[in-house]
């Protein structure tokens, strides 16, 4: 039954690379541009997740586990996750479908993030770990505090984004009246042409995402582990697994993960996408550094975009949308330091041009 892992997992990475999804564009594009192009969508998968989970659960097929909330060290976590994604230049799974690309900087970016995962979980600071996510509130989820059933915050937050999505796809519309968009020719037809050859539409990627995700819930219990789409921890075990040959490590989880890598590099075969990617030294620098604060944040807060703010937030866990806030503020204060300040910086510096005297 793992094998289902790596099949959903070549699945997400197609879904991934087609449609360029990736949380860190979403969170830093609504800072930088005050674009929701990519963040609605992620809201989006995040709705049709909970509805799923809910309705899963009230039949009886999955049974969550709300992770427990441990606010310092989800908040540290998450702001140091963050600051890891932007100079790694991708979030965990954005990280692992660009590596199924060929990008050497995510490579690279990958390799620490699962190394430092390891380092925090199952090595030398797990103790230190462990120790940190212990300092929990009685509470793990909104509900439980309102004392509601969890379609109440189901209802409300996929209305509230029923809203969004609608507002958005209105304004969308309205900018793109009139325009004519310059199609390249096809080099396939039939259903070969909307697989590979043209780009999806990031609302076809939340919407997948989201019922990706509900199946990962299914397909995950179903092979004994109780939970759904996760990155960290299955990162963390493959570093581990390939140290002390723990074979009980290779779980469903370990799977998924590595059919990301299958699937985004199928998908960029397919659409003559893939090619080996060299970056200069600084790139590799802040990409290995990012994977460091990946790897250590991630697993301080429990979860990355992925298992936090994806999955925990279908739970309306504390855990769950405390790191998002965190990921995302992180996220910005990275993208002012590494992105903006340099921006300023280089116009402010920028000789004004010599004006020729009139004649």
């Amino acid at each position: 039954m793992i094998l289902t892992g790596l099949l959903l997992g070549a699945v997400l990475g197609y879904v991934l690379q087609r449609s360029r999804f990736c949380v860190t564009g979403a969170f830093r594009d609504l800072y930088m541009t005050r674009s929701a192009r990519y963040f609605t969508p992620f809201l989006l998968a995040i709705a049709i997740q909970a509805v799923g989970v809910a309705a899963l659960t009230g039949a009886g097929v999955i049974a969550p586990e709300p992770a427990s909330f441990a606010p310092l060290a989800v908040i540290g976590g998450g702001l140091l996750f963050g600051v890891g994604i932007i100079m790694a230049g991708g979030c965990a799974t954005g990280t692992y479908y660009r590596a199924g690309e060929g990008l050497i900087g995510s490579w690279v970016a990958l390799i620490f993030y699962m190394l430092f995962a390891a380092v925090m979980k199952f090595g030398p600071l797990g103790g230190f770990t462990e120790a940190a996510r212990a300092r929990t509130t009685a509470d793990a989820t909104l509900q439980e505090t309102l004392g509601v059933s969890v379609w109440v915050p189901t209802i409300a937050f996929s209305a509230l984004v029923a809203v969004l999505v609608v507002r958005q796809v209105r304004r969308s519309a309205a900018r793109n009246a009139g325009k004519k968009s310059v199609r390249l020719p096809a080099r396939r037809s039939g259903l070969g042409h909307y697989l590979a050859d043209i780009p999806w539409n990031p609302w076809v990627g939340g919407a997948l995402l989201g019922v990706i995700a509900i199946a990962a819930w299914v397909l995950s219990t179903a092979a004994g582990r109780n939970g759904g789409l996760g990155i960290t921890t299955p990162s963390a075990k493959i570093i581990t697994f390939l140290t002390t040959g723990d074979v009980t490590l290779v779980d469903w989880s370990v799977m998924l993960v590595l059919g990301i890598l299958v699937g985004s590099f199928i998908a960029a075969k397919l659409a003559g996408e893939f090619r080996w990617r060299v970056p200069d030294a600084r790139t590799m620098l802040n990409s290995a550094g990012g994977g460091v604060a990946m790897g250590v944040g991630a697993a301080l807060a429990g979860g990355c975009t992925i298992g936090n703010s994806l999955v925990e937030t279908s739970l309306f866990s504390y855990q769950g949308w405390v790191s998002f806030a965190a990921i995302m503020l992180g996220t910005w204060a990275a993208a002012w330091f590494f992105l903006v300040r340099p921006q300023k910086a280089a116009a402010k510096n920028r000789p004004a041009p010599v004006l020729s005297p009139a004649a």
